[in-house]
């Protein structure tokens, strides 16, 4: 469900804004002017949550459950959110993340797929929707991916989380290099340690844990992203 707005603006689509980066970034997007299109997965109450926050800066928020272990057919919340929006989408933020606490000699075939399809999979198809969006509108556009640290680092009991990201972040430098000539730029931002809830800190006050091995001596908060 979407609500009027007296003055058009650009069009942000976020996944996994329901908490954590996603929403940080939902409200950083929208003090900027945009409009917010919200997907989740498991916390509707959050994503309505984040909706209402968007709103609260004068902007509009369209809110949908997107589940990228169904794909090709889940990647079509994009469209869902920007005809929701009048239409366009400006920015792309692939948020949405999986990962696993599992050795490699014990992962299955089935947690692979989920954790490749979420993390990668999932990013590759939206970022086609949203650039043929972005082409058909003629004044280009933005896609941002959120890799992680372990993009290049290894972690134990994360191998398909690295395989992943690290995926992800040479499939955004392609992305990049074919999609400049539309005017539609590609980054990604890999962030380390940040305190939400797929890290067990959702209400943590960053400033009061220890991190010996991290330059600021702590994790980081989702705003700073």
């Amino acid at each position: 469900m979407s609500d009027p707005t007296p003055a058009a603006a650009p069009v942000a689509v976020i996944t996994g804004a329901d908490s954590g980066i996603g929403r940080a970034t939902a409200v950083r997007l929208a003090e900027a002017g945009l409009d917010i299109g919200i997907t989740w997965h498991s916390d509707e109450k959050g994503a309505e949550e984040t909706a209402e926050e968007v709103r609260s800066k004068g902007r509009r928020a369209a809110v949908t459950r997107m589940d990228l272990t169904r794909l090709p057919g889940a990647a079509d919340a994009l469209d869902e959110l920007a005809d929701a929006l009048g239409g366009r989408v400006d920015v792309l933020v692939n948020c949405s993340g999986t990962g696993t606490a599992t050795p490699y000699l014990d992962l299955g075939l089935d947690d692979l797929r989920r954790v490749l399809d979420v993390d990668l999979a999932g990013p590759f198809l939206l970022g086609q929707k949203a650039a043929r969006r972005m082409i058909a509108q003629g004044d280009g556009g933005r896609i941002v991916n959120v890799t992680s640290v372990h993009e290049h680092q290894p972690r134990v009991g994360a191998a398909p989380y690295c395989a992943a990201k690290g995926g992800l972040g040479l499939l955004t430098q392609v992305m990049a290099l074919e999609l400049a000539e539309h005017g539609i730029t590609v980054n990604a931002v890999a962030p380390g340690e940040i305190a939400t809830p797929m890290t067990g800190q959702e209400d943590t006050d960053v400033h009061t844990e220890h991190r010996p091995g991290v330059p600021l001596g702590r994790p980081g908060d989702a705003r700073e992203v």
